[in-house]
């Protein structure tokens, strides 16, 4: 018989493989970046972050220096070395971009005006000519290349980025504006859900009608009651986050504390129970998943705000790592593992949240929606 207790569901192969499949497609740009943080630079220009821990075929330019040239008999020689880092010796070289690996190392290659050309294995290159040198020659070569990881990255990022005082102030402003708007919530959460009042179905039509004014439509009206208030700095954007993330706690504390049985709040009260004993303890330690669930929104949230903190604070000993790694990509747009670096260092603390509290997530989120 189909759906007696115990008999598991015919398509629940299906299920699994798909949640496993949105666990991979959701994990693979975070390990991705992981890796490719400790990547050497040439590396992560070469090849992709899934090569990292392979060998891999490097292309490098080099150029010939004039200014090297010695005079031996009736040529004049220039020689150096050619050698990718970390490599041993080449495969193959070349002279022109379209033909990178064109000659075999140690074949010798005529060019123009009487000039030929050797590299050998080693790297080592020897370049001749019948006349003087007067411009530079260049020349290719092509190497496989040991994986090589570095800490180099995270020292540079750390140290002269800035990005371990964004760090910290981030940590500044997304700890207090979680918490604050949790304990204004929890109050306002629980006189709605359980406390006789007038006008309480209205307050709580205008909450869930707050939930959908866009942030960008409140953002310079309350930039600017701050500044006539004086309010400024840490102050500021503490209340800006509460302010914007207060309407989802509300809604989301409120409907789970409706969904807590009756029968337990009744007896308190007759037992001679005051409400802000009630609240404290009988109402808060079973609201917890709902309080975990909220704090994960709130707390990612203002940890990879941009706007909010670019406006609220745009003194430059103030700023979070959004705003560094936005500067960061305008002024080194080209080196990946510096950007790679800082982004990981972004991710790192919301990603501990998240795993840290996940299991209290779906519990707190469906709470009260059914009875």
């Amino acid at each position: 018989m189909e759906g007696m207790a115990g008999k598991r569901p015919a398509l629940a192969w299906a299920v699994n493989i798909s949640a496993a499949l949105l666990v991979l497609l959701w994990l693979i740009p975070t390990v991705g970046l992981f890796v490719t943080s400790f990547r050497d630079k040439d590396q992560i220009i070469q090849s992709g972050w899934w090569n990292a821990f392979f060998s891999s075929e490097q292309t490098e330019r080099y150029r010939t220096d004039p200014a090297s040239q010695v005079q031996d008999g009736a040529l004049w020689v220039i020689e150096g070395v050619a050698l990718p880092p970390t490599a041993t010796e080449i495969s193959a070289w070349g002279t022109r971009t379209q033909e990178p690996g064109a000659h075999a190392p140690g074949e010798t290659v005529a060019l123009d005006d009487g000039i030929e050309l050797t590299v050998n294995a080693d790297g080592s290159y020897r370049l001749t000519s019948p006349s003087e040198f007067d411009d530079d020659q260049r020349i290719f070569v092509q190497a496989t290349v040991p994986p090589k990881f570095t800490f180099s990255g995270y020292q540079r990022v750390l140290q002269g980025e800035g990005i371990a005082q964004a760090f910290f102030n981030t940590a500044t402003v997304a700890i207090p504006a979680t918490i604050i708007p949790i304990l204004m919530a929890a109050f306002a959460a629980y006189a709605l859900a359980w406390m006789d009042f007038k006008a309480r179905g209205f307050l709580i039509a205008v909450i869930v009608g707050l939930l959908v004014v866009p942030l960008q439509l409140a953002l310079i009206p309350m930039k600017l009651l701050h500044s006539s208030l004086g309010i400024t700095g840490y102050l500021g954007v503490w209340l800006a986050h509460s302010g914007f993330g207060l309407p989802l706690a509300i809604y989301l504390l409120r409907n789970y504390m409706a969904g807590l049985p009756r029968d337990i709040i009744e007896n308190a009260r007759v037992d001679g129970a005051t409400e802000f004993q009630i609240f404290f303890k009988i109402i808060l330690p079973l609201s917890f998943p709902a309080l975990a669930s909220f704090s994960i929104f709130q707390f990612l949230w203002t940890w990879n705000d941009l706007l909010v903190a670019k406006v609220f604070l745009p003194g430059k000993d103030q700023e979070v790592l959004t705003v560094g790694i936005a500067k960061m990509m305008g002024s080194k747009g080209g080196e990946w593992d510096l950007l790679a670096v800082a982004g990981f260092i972004s991710i790192i603390v919301p990603l501990i949240v998240f795993f840290s509290l996940q299991r209290f997530l779906v519990r707190g989120l469906l709470s009260g929606s059914v009875k």
